[in-house]
């Protein structure tokens, strides 16, 4: 998130509401996938290092105290969306070396690069938990063994790639998987015809079964995230109606309980 001219990643105690600085740039930092390792030592995140165009995007390692920031990717190809494997030893991440994104993975220091999965089209928005990647492509969520093979699209909305005046298309973005691995929560656009896109968050089971709506608002929101027991789900709340808020909120996985962690 962005402060007082700068860029930063922030802790923030959900007990107390207590925020506090981890790491601190004047480069913009991608702030849809800072993601925690398994071993709760470790966040991974895309910034910019030079210049303002998409192929000046690099990704960076750094420990939650805010110690030992390392640059693990160093090439003129656009890097970003990086999430960590099960194990924490590699590192999933979109990258723009042929026509489109792709998903490729690395070893956590950055070595042995190579493309896991190309949908012919642009992909995006990855997660992977167990031996189960998902990701966004076509504006439909889908997933895939953590080998890349068996691609399933497991959301199929009728409405998806009609444009409209939001920044996107109507369709479903962002997924997660919950620790468990049996259910995806994510975006849907559902208004094309709003500047904020009214966003709505929906729950799946992981093979496509059972959708279910979590908020009825059509806040611009999204970008969830499972608590580590999988009962609770923390996300962002970008707008209301016109008006910016960016907020984080934290529900029950059920969607109930519905609270604002950082207001005011």
């Amino acid at each position: 998130m962005p402060h007082e001219t700068a860029w930063g990643i922030y802790s923030l105690d959900i007990a107390t509401e207590d925020v506090k600085l981890v790491y601190g740039s004047a480069a913009s930092l991608q702030s849809s996938a800072l993601r925690l390792n398994p071993q709760g030592d470790r966040l991974v995140f895309s910034q910019k290092v030079v210049g303002d165009t998409d192929e000046f995007t690099e990704i960076f390692t750094i420990g939650v105290d805010g110690s030992g920031l390392k640059r693990i990717t160093d090439n003129s190809f656009w890097d970003l969306y990086p999430a960590w494997s099960p194990d924490g030893k590699s590192i999933a991440f979109l990258s723009k070396r042929d026509k489109d994104l792709d998903i490729y993975v690395m070893g956590s220091d950055g070595s042995n690069a190579r493309k896991l999965y190309d949908s012919g089209d642009n992909d995006a928005d990855i997660d992977w938990i167990g031996d189960q990647i998902v990701f966004t492509s076509g504006f439909s969520i889908w997933s895939m063994k953590g080998d890349g093979m068996q691609p399933k699209r497991i959301t199929n909305n009728p409405d998806a790639g009609k444009w409209g005046k939001a920044n996107l298309p109507v369709g479903d973005y962002d997924p997660r998987l919950s620790p468990d691995g049996s259910k995806v929560v994510f975006e849907r656009l559902e208004n094309q015809d709003t500047t904020h896109g009214s966003y709505n968050l929906f729950v799946v089971d992981s093979d496509g079964i059972g959708e279910t709506r979590l908020t009825n608002n059509g806040y611009s929101q999204g970008l969830a995230s499972w608590s580590h027991s999988g009962d609770k789900l923390v996300y962002v709340v970008a707008a209301i109606g016109d008006q910016g808020k960016y907020d984080i909120y934290m529900m029950d996985s059920d969607g109930a309980g519905n609270k604002d962690m950082t207001p005011g």
